[in-house]
């Protein structure tokens, strides 16, 4: 991966546990272009990278992130909030797997810090003049970044948990029965997103129209029960992957020099394609199309099948 420098201009809290940060370019050249819903990776360590969204407008040739300071995470979340102004930290240019597709309307529903990239969309479809309405759920008003500027938006909705309950969210109102031509975005925590997703299921939302992001560390993948085999297209190696382990765990340990970055199944950058066998996709960014077409996340997913032929691109040769 190509690592970009960069400086922090503004670090603030938006809420006692979300900063609001901002980067330019630490030379004098531009930031990469990027659309509503990208993310970009941060080095936090050499050995750590984390993936956060953009929020802010990007005609501002700054990248503005919210972290929120997860006292259950690994250490990045901390290490962003302890950033000062003046700071150098290495960013890779913007990717992403949660774009807004085109559609007649836009259902966003965003819980906690998954406002993030909704904001994004909800300011890219004000730009168009897009038919979007934004239901922002958090625990509490105080608890909830950006919500002075959300506040007076006819398309906004903030849902309050301890809050008057007829302002709480009602997906069977907010959501209601499948349109045509309407797309909706989830983006959240995993017991937020499980519930809306089941409840979009539930009113006979088709899959096609629902387009997700977890925002935070996805479940530590489970053994499969059995061991199997990776194969790779390009050497012909075989290594044996124990129900303990994960494939790019495997092969890294082998020296083959596969992609990766949040080895939590949520970001994409490790995906490769599987040539023959049956996988087991246990990850959070791929859809069922591309499933289909064979693409397979390393770092989370494993083999239903005793061997996995897999067409692994090396990190430098990837573009």
């Amino acid at each position: 991966m190509t690592w970009t420098e960069a400086v922090v201009v503004s670090h603030s809290p938006a809420t006692p546990d979300i900063a609001v940060i901002d980067l330019a370019p630490a030379t004098g050249d531009e930031f990469p272009a990027y659309t509503a819903g990208a993310h970009i990776d941060v080095l936090i360590t050499p050995n750590l990278v984390r993936q956060y969204s953009l929020c802010g407008p990007p005609e501002q040739g700054r990248y503005r992130l919210a972290v929120l300071n997860e006292p259950a995470s690994r250490g990045g979340s901390r290490a962003m909030h302890a950033l000062k102004v003046g700071d150098h930290l290495r960013i890779s240019a913007p990717r992403n797997h949660f774009p807004l597709v085109t559609a007649r309307r836009h259902l966003l529903f965003a819980g906690g810090i998954g406002i993030t990239p909704l904001l994004a969309m909800a300011r890219q479809l004000e730009r168009e003049g897009g038919d979007y309405a934004l239901h922002y759920c958090a625990r509490s008003r105080a608890r909830a970044a950006f919500v002075k500027e959300l506040a007076g938006n006819p398309r906004v909705a903030l849902h309050f948990d301890d809050g008057d309950p007829r302002q709480q969210l009602d997906l069977a109102r907010d959501l209601g029965d499948p349109q045509p031509d309407t797309a909706v975005y989830v983006c959240g925590p995993d017991g937020f997103m499980d519930h809306v997703l089941g409840k979009a299921e539930a009113l006979g939302w088709p899959p096609q129209s629902l387009h997700k992001e977890r925002f935070g560390t996805a479940p530590e993948p489970t053994a499969s029960g059995d061991s199997f085999t990776v194969r790779l297209a390009s050497t012909g190696a075989e290594y044996l992957v124990p129900d303990d382990r994960s494939v790019l765990d495997v092969l890294l340990e082998n020296g083959v020099d596969a992609p990766y970055s949040c080895r939590q199944g949520i970001c994409g950058t490790c995906v490769v394609r599987v040539l023959a066998g049956h996988p087991d996709h246990r990850d959070e960014v791929l859809t069922n199309e591309e499933h289909a077409e064979g693409l397979f996340t390393t770092c989370s997913s494993r083999s239903l099948s005793p061997t996995l032929k897999l067409d692994v691109i090396p990190r430098r040769d990837r573009p």
